[in-house]
């Protein structure tokens, strides 16, 4: 285990030396991260020396080109896909959309597709809708209980050999189970269905090995993975190259291209080279490899235990409370560092009571009110929502705790 240097960590992000956010430590973490040093260094000199229209034969347009290709490329890397096969848009839910538009068109009336009540509605909504083109939808549901996802409750959903994709998250952004990403699509494989899995909540913690899982389409946003507001979406060839195209017909035959309908911002696709620097940075300074597939494994490790290790404070003292109900998982084994809380009063309230505190929180439904509704909480009450990653000090989870035990 190679223990995370926070202090240099924290130097990467200029969020930390602001004055105005001095003393206020950050817990809403899942609906936004901090941007690091990189990718504002890379937006600001694109907006300075590259804001023309890119791929032109003069140098400013080349160099704002060339950075934009570098950005999919690194990202692509990273994630153990060919470059082509990772694109961007305006945010996962757009991408989402448009994806599910070109499934519309791809599917046969008397088909079927899985979705969860697990998942935020960004990759839930889009393929409901589907029903209304005679597409069946079927829906696997989580335990009432704990919020888990049952790879056996989807057997019978895959019986009958109907169903041609499966969506759902890797990480819900309320529950914070880590699904089995890998068996799942294995499953669904076997079916004869691919996967489309929302990794939005989970990327923050970790960019994965999308050809290692197995997915055949792998969301996230860029704006909490410490970049830019973008969404980024993997779609494997096989399955890109298959479903009809959404983008201008000029730009069929470029994979990237090919759902992407919407000009790309060049200033924020450029900018999103800044999360790979920030990558490589940190795996060569904690003795990992300096860059690419290596790096990215590494630092997904760092990450990972040095999240554990401030989690699992947290996950006693709420299970401790009789007044604080804890969605999902009390281990910090298997669960992400989203910490989703049902209490007597609206979520949002207690936000508001924590902040006063220094406790930057959020408090709703957070677009998972199917999630909230199957594990019987009220999604106008909500929940109090926590969330934290690698950059978080242990002194924060101290302060958090310390002011959670004055509010609830």
């Amino acid at each position: 285990m190679t223990a995370l240097d926070i202090d240099w960590v924290r130097a990467q992000f200029p969020a930390f030396q602001q004055a105005a956010l001095q003393g206020q430590a950050f817990f809403e973490n899942a609906g936004g991260s901090y941007t690091c040093q990189p990718v504002i260094d890379r937006l600001v000199r694109f907006y300075h020396e590259r804001k023309v229209q890119p791929y032109a034969p003069y140098e400013a347009s080349r160099l704002g080109g060339a950075e934009m290709d570098e950005a999919r490329r690194r990202l692509a890397a990273m994630m153990g896909v060919d470059t082509d096969e990772l694109s961007f848009g305006p945010s996962t839910t757009q991408n989402t959309y448009v994806l599910a538009q070109a499934f519309r068109q791809h599917l046969q009336p008397g088909e079927a597709i899985v979705v969860t009540n697990q998942d935020h509605e960004a990759n839930s909504g889009p393929w409901r809708r589907l029903a209304d083109e005679g597409i069946e939808v079927r829906e696997w549901q989580i335990d009432a209980e704990t919020g888990h996802l049952d790879p056996d409750a989807l057997t019978p959903l895959l019986a009958d050999g109907k169903v041609r994709l499966v969506c759902f998250p890797q990480c819900s952004n309320v529950v914070g189970e880590v699904n089995d990403v890998a068996a799942i699509c294995a499953q669904a494989k076997a079916a004869g269905a691919y996967t489309c899995v929302d990794g939005v909540s989970y990327a923050p913690h970790g960019f994965v090995d999308v050809d290692a899982l197995g997915a055949d389409v792998y969301l996230f946003s860029a704006y909490k993975t410490y970049g830019p507001h973008q969404g980024i979406m993997v779609i494997r060839r096989a399955l890109g190259e298959a479903l009809p195209n959404q983008a201008h017909y000029f730009n069929a035959d470029t994979l990237f291209k090919r759902f992407t309908p919407a000009g790309p911002d060049h200033a924020q696709v450029a900018a999103s080279a800044g999360m790979a620097d920030y990558i490589d940075a940190l795996s060569a300074h904690h003795g990992g490899p300096s860059e690419g597939a290596g790096a990215a494994r590494f630092v997904h490790g760092v990450m990972r235990d040095h999240e554990k290790v401030l989690l699992q404070p947290l996950l006693d003292y709420l299970s401790s409370k009789n007044s604080a109900r804890l969605i999902g998982p009390a281990q910090a084994d298997g669960r992400a560092p989203t910490v989703a809380v049902a209490l007597n009063r609206a979520g949002e309230a207690a936000a508001a009571d924590l902040a006063p505190h220094g406790i930057m929180a959020g408090g709703g439904d957070f677009y998972a009110v199917r999630a909230l509704q199957a594990v019987g909480v009220d999604p106008d009450q909500g929940v109090l929502r926590l969330s934290f990653t690698h950059y978080t000090h242990p002194d924060e989870i101290k302060k958090l705790i310390g002011a959670l035990d004055q509010v609830i």
